[in-house]
């Protein structure tokens, strides 16, 4: 690549779904969180186990990693599980199939001076695969897009891909896949190659362009989430507050199709509130001064100046300070070992229903089975 471009597959589908958002974010500072952090240990990690499964001579990162903990050796290891299926899967028709970790690509082709890392590409005669490792737990990632058909960060990825190997592998498919253990979440979708360079010649190319020259038109939905100008953007405020034109009548009193077209509304309505406080308090807390609001210190709780201090007085007290707990699932997969935890705690563990939650149609759950209805009826 021969310059830097400020468009990344990572926010692509932000990007291509409200161009001008990407010269303003690039004006803004960068910034961290615990939970992008965490992220980057957990693929880390995952980069680890994938090689050293294929038997290559890696490094074991696990002492570095500040956030390393069970849970996360669970999602990595049932990652790479993933990943040595899929490799196993393309050597079956294509016994030269290889697999590339954290696989730096380049699209500039269709955007200058653009790449990406790939978690993980499966190259084989006929299907390229590129799977993505996702360990937020926030929202559940799709590899298929409404607006594009497969997932954009994963669509500049198998670009990418296509443009290292294709020719070299005889690729007509590629395979988009999300792997999001603690959201339960494995997301597939494949598309042809010629659909592929289609859409990037057609949608990203063009968009990307207008996009790097600081045009095109607001739109605020779903991809607004991790926009740095979300608290602030006046076409995501004015959307949030067009449902302020039911003036908040009861629910009695609207109509289905009001309460539906609410209903559409009132997730995105509670996080673009909850994004102008967090936002309004960190700008308070760096001296801005709101006329009707102040910042003040909130509620905390009790605690001990030392745990073991604390737990050594109670005990010459002659008190025992520890409650006993048995090991959560996740802690005793640990422990034990899948394949030890199956055996002996296989028949003594049971997933129950979860509690019913209102989603709109286009989740792929299947629709609540009301069982105390059928139980009646039977």
């Amino acid at each position: 690549m021969s310059e830097h471009s400020l468009f990344s597959p990572s926010a692509s589908h932000r990007t291509l779904n409200c161009p001008p958002s990407l010269m303003l974010c690039a004006a803004q500072p960068d910034g961290t969180s615990t939970y992008a952090e965490e992220g980057t240990c957990a693929h880390e990690l995952c980069a680890y186990l994938v090689e050293k499964s294929l038997g290559r001579h890696v490094r074991d990162p696990t002492a570095n990693l500040a956030y390393y903990d069970a849970e996360m050796q669970s999602c990595a290891e049932g990652y790479t599980d993933y990943v040595l299926e899929s490799y196993n899967q393309a050597k079956i028709s294509c016994p030269d199939a290889r697999v590339f970790v954290e696989q730096r690509v380049d699209i500039s082709r269709w955007v200058p001076g653009c790449g990406g890392t790939a978690d993980c590409i499966i190259v084989a005669d006929g299907t390229l695969t590129v799977i993505d490792y996702k360990h937020g737990v926030g929202v559940p990632v799709s590899a298929e897009s409404e607006e594009f058909g497969g997932n954009p960060q994963l669509m500049c990825y198998c670009l990418g891909a296509l443009e290292m190997f294709d020719g070299i592998y005889n690729i007509d498919t590629v395979k988009m896949a999300i792997y999001q253990p603690r959201r339960e979440n494995v997301s597939e979708h494949t598309m042809s190659k010629d659909n592929l360079l289609q859409w990037a010649d057609a949608v990203l190319a063009p968009t990307a362009k207008q996009a790097l020259e600081g045009k095109g038109e607001f739109k605020a939905g779903e991809h607004c989430r991790f926009c740095k100008i979300k608290a602030t953007c006046r076409e995501r405020a004015e959307q949030n507050m067009a449902a302020a034109k039911y003036d908040f009548q009861p629910p009695a009193e609207l109509s289905d199709e009001e309460i539906d077209d609410i209903l559409l509304k009132t997730d995105r309505l509670t996080e673009w509130a909850s994004d102008v406080k967090e936002y309004a308090l960190t700008q308070a807390l760096q001296g801005k001064d709101f006329e009707h609001f102040k910042v003040v210190e909130g509620r905390s709780v009790r605690k001990y100046t030392s745990e073991a201090d604390a737990a050594d007085a109670v005990k010459a007290a002659g008190y025992d300070p520890y409650e006993k707990k048995l090991l959560g699932i996740t802690a005793m997969t640990s422990l034990l070992g899948k394949k030890k935890f199956q055996e002996i705690l296989g028949d003594l563990t049971f997933k129950p229903q979860g509690k019913p939650t209102l989603v709109q149609k286009s989740d792929k759950r299947p629709a609540w089975k009301n069982t105390a209805e059928e139980d009646f009826n039977m």
